[in-house]
């Protein structure tokens, strides 16, 4: 499974020619993997070039598909669809923050009970 799984979410061309010769022979055997294959080769596109705004599109042919896992997760993005498609459209990251603030949460972590705030303050300052 995890196998096949690796197969359906990577780029067919790094694919080895055995590796895309069984995904060939497997999506042929199953018809509903082969249209869940499409929509993630679909939703890869969207996340590598920014498409946020084919998204509405994708969620609607996902959900007419009627294919449990991925109608769940193609539905639970309307939950707060603006935001997900400004994730999916822009070139903004914050995850640059996010570093900094994880690498601050682990020094206090480390010191926990140990120090007070002039050491945690030197602690994330010498970093």
């Amino acid at each position: 499974m995890r196998q096949v799984t690796g197969w359906l979410t990577r780029l067919p061309t790094t694919l080895s020619e055995d590796d895309q010769a069984a995904l060939k022979d497997l999506l042929a055997r199953c018809p509903e993997l082969d249209m869940a294959a499409g929509h993630i080769r679909d939703f890869g596109e969207i996340l590598t070039d920014l498409l946020g705004a084919t998204l509405p599109t994708w969620i609607d042919t996902v959900d007419a598909s009627q294919l449990p896992g991925l109608t769940n997760f193609a539905l639970h993005m309307l939950r707060d669809l603006d935001a997900v498609t400004a994730g999916l459209t822009l070139h903004w990251s914050s995850g640059s923050i996010e570093g900094a603030v994880n690498r601050i949460k682990k020094i206090k972590r480390q010191l926990y009970g140990r120090a007070g705030f002039h050491l945690l303050r030197k602690m994330v300052l010498l970093r």
